[in-house]
């Protein structure tokens, strides 16, 4: 699925999660967002492996991954969940303090896996999000606009599921187009993959059971970490200068990181496809 990469299943927290494996050298962590799968990172991922070992999982509910039926208390797509198949990943592999830069919701497991996880993160980057908590808390008219699959997806099953089952390639569509910048069209590689991954219900469960975790739990784990807990390592955010997060992101990651740089790139929210070579460039300028 990415040129010189081979595909390989990975024990993860009580699921298998199926990745893409290259390069040498120190390991890297490449984790996507929705509704995309690991190929998102395809741009952006062979630059790296010239000087890394990367690591490019779909996370579990997306691509193909396991995809647990989740309900109940919410807890197993929760990002605390997430972040433990990444450490069971990465330890199979025989890595136990690697790299992480995480895109949209794969930014969400990364800054997670650095609060709960600090001796196995060596250097963090989020890509386009500020974190869940404060992302509501901030969720005025401009963003919940702007925003409106947050609340959809979080809404009790089956209702999203059936919506957006009902249409997905309409789905997908809506969504790209409200975030990427200046009528940006995905590589026809990359779509249909997404395309053909989002047809299955159980990955649009999946979605659904993330973003429902965000709202049940992984908001109230964020609220008993802020002001408590810091991310302790190197901490480097990119974000799309044209987008509803592009209000001075770094102001809020300096409330939960102590070690925080960064910049606005031209583009939309999806950093490694919109600006490849851009966010190549502040990657491997910030892991090397």
């Amino acid at each position: 699925m990415i040129d010189g990469f081979a595909q390989r299943k990975l024990p993860g927290h009580g699921i298998e999660i199926d990745a893409l494996i290259g390069g040498s050298g120190p390991p890297l962590l490449l984790l996507h967002g929705a509704p995309q799968t690991r190929v998102c990172w395809r741009q952006v991922a062979p630059a790296l492996a010239e000087h890394f070992t990367v690591v490019v999982p779909d996370l579990r509910g997306y691509g193909r991954s396991d995809k647990p039926e989740g309900g109940g208390d919410f807890s197993a797509y929760s990002k605390r969940t997430m972040a433990l198949d990444q450490i069971a990943s990465m330890r199979a592999l025989g890595f136990d303090r690697f790299d992480v830069a995480g895109h949209d919701r794969g930014g969400r497991v990364a800054y997670r896996l650095a609060l709960d996880h600090p001796d196995a993160v060596r250097r963090l980057a989020v890509l386009d999000i500020i974190p869940t908590l404060d992302a509501f808390e901030n969720y005025e008219c401009r963003a919940g606009y702007a925003l409106w699959h947050w609340t959809l997806q979080s809404q009790p099953a089956p209702l999203p599921e059936r919506m957006i089952g009902a249409d997905p390639d309409y789905f997908m569509q809506v969504l790209f187009a409200a975030h990427t910048h200046e009528k940006f069209a995905f590589d026809e590689y990359s779509l249909s993959d997404y395309l053909s991954c989002m047809r299955d219900p159980a990955t649009i469960h999946g979605m659904c059971e993330d973003y429902r975790s965000a709202w049940w739990v992984d908001r109230h784990t964020d609220a008993e970490d802020r002001g408590s807990r810091a991310i302790e390592v190197p901490t480097l955010v990119l974000w799309g200068a044209n987008t509803v997060a592009a209000r001075s992101p770094l102001e809020t990651w300096r409330k939960w990181a102590s070690d925080v740089r960064g910049e606005g790139l031209p583009s939309g929210h999806f950093l490694p496809e919109e600006a490849p070579s851009e966010t190549a460039a502040h990657l491997l300028n910030f892991f090397k």
